[in-house]
């Protein structure tokens, strides 16, 4: 008997948008990555991308639990002796706060090629506008 292995039309990809206002960004980077690997879809595989694009907007109003936003910190390393950086929740807020929805969205996708090629399919924007309006995405609603 054979595995049957679902033809990913590449043409059939939708485009969804995700307000992050308010949102829990644990909750919300679980919902992300189950749609850039296609989990919500029957033809999921593995070992396939099959997922659909993710547009967040409003990434910069994301929200944390407990004591997180000054307890939790993010470290950097440039390569260099010395070159460790630690950083607050609040400070990435404050710089790159779409940097809190990629990195906790990273951790939730595989670590080899399949997910370098699913993290290109996530589009995230601090205000409420976005260049993808001609994809015509459909609203998704955060679970929290």
């Amino acid at each position: 008997m054979k595995t049957y292995l679902p033809k990913v039309n590449l043409d059939q990809r939708k485009w969804h948008v995700i307000d992050a206002n308010g949102a829990i960004l644990g909750r919300l980077a679980v919902q992300i990555a189950d749609v850039l690997r296609g989990k919500n879809k029957p033809v999921y595989t593995a070992h396939l991308d099959a997922g659909d694009f993710v547009v967040v907007i409003n990434a910069d109003k994301v929200a944390l639990t407990g004591k997180k936003e000054m307890a939790k910190t993010f470290m950097t390393y440039s390569g260099w002796k010395g070159g460790e950086r630690y950083r607050t929740v609040s400070q990435v807020r404050a710089r790159t706060p779409e940097r809190l929805i990629t990195h906790a969205v990273r951790g939730m996708v595989p670590k080899n090629r399949l997910g370098r090629v699913l993290m290109t399919k996530l589009k995230v924007y601090t205000g409420t506008e976005h260049p993808h309006g001609a994809q015509q995405p459909t609203a998704l609603a955060p679970k929290n």
